[in-house]
Parts: C-alpha cells; structure tokens; sequence
C-alpha cells in the first residue's frame, strides 16, 4: 500500500491505488507504466506503477497480493475497483505514462519498457477504455504528479543519464 502524507501519496514500483479522496499521487518511471484510470462523474481515480507486462499465473484473478507489479493485472484490477464504486467502463479515461527504454536490450529483442507499452495498449484496447493521453517510449524517466479528483496529470521529463 501507499504511504500517504495529508493527501500526498509517493507511489514505489508494484504499487497501485483507487481513491474517491482527492490525492496527489507522484511517481518516477524509468522503463516502468503508469496507468492512470478516472472516471469524471464519480471524481474517482486510480493509477498503477507496473514493472512488468504479464504475471502469467494460470488462473489470475488480479486480486493477488504482487498485481500492481504486473501491466496487465494492475490494468484489471484498477478496472474492477471503479466499476465497483459505481464507474461504467464507457466513461473511464485512460493514460499512459513511461515505459522508456532505459537499458541497451543488447539483442533481446523488445526491451522491458516497449513489453510494458504494448501490454498496456493491448489490455486497454481489449477493455474498450479511452485513452486521452500517452507519453511513453524513449529513452529519458518521467516523474508524474496525479491528481485522483480531477484525472490531471503533471509529467515531467528527467534529465538523460551521463553513463
């Protein structure tokens, strides 16, 4: 879970959270996705910092304790929350943040942040959500600010590393 401090929330890689209280929710991505899901009439938001594309557990409920660590089931998990809280799929907005490519594959094909990308394309395409914005791919890490009242999200490109 987030620690959170008077409506600041820091979110670590494999978190992921959905609140009806206004938060500001930061996070630094490298090759790492955000998502973000919000929902407009119900003013409720949720965002994940997924590290993975795919858990590949047999039989994933996206419940288990590790889903925020995975695109693919923090994406479902967050869906299943709002739609909980009284959200309808067609109203939920979608955006997409990181996913850059911040190591040499060195011939291994697709690099861990475009795996994250297209899990997260594909898993938002299949569900028929929105996306109103993306800044993904590349090969700097974003720091983003999420406000959970209103959907904004404040993205900021960090500095390429020397090395």
């Amino acid at each position: 879970m987030p620690q959170t401090e008077q409506g600041f929330v820091f979110l670590k890689p494999g978190q992921m959270m959905v609140s009806s209280v206004p938060s500001l929710v930061t996070t630094l991505l490298g090759s790492c996705v955000a998502v973000t899901l919000f929902c407009p009439r119900l003013r409720l938001g949720a965002i994940c910092h997924a590290q993975l594309p795919s858990c590949r557990k047999k039989s994933c409920n996206h419940e288990h304790s590790d889903a925020g660590k995975y695109v693919d089931c923090a994406v479902m998990s967050m869906l299943e929350r709002l739609q909980a809280g009284g959200a309808e799929r067609r109203e939920i907005e979608a955006k997409l943040f990181g996913g850059s490519d911040m190591f040499d594959a060195y011939g291994r094909g697709r690099s861990v942040g475009r795996q994250n990308i297209e899990m997260a394309v594909r898993t938002l395409e299949r569900e028929s959500v929105r996306v109103v914005r993306e800044d993904l791919g590349g090969g700097r890490g974003r720091k983003i600010i999420f406000h959970t009242h209103t959907g904004e999200v404040f993205l900021k490109r960090l500095r390429k590393s020397g090395g």
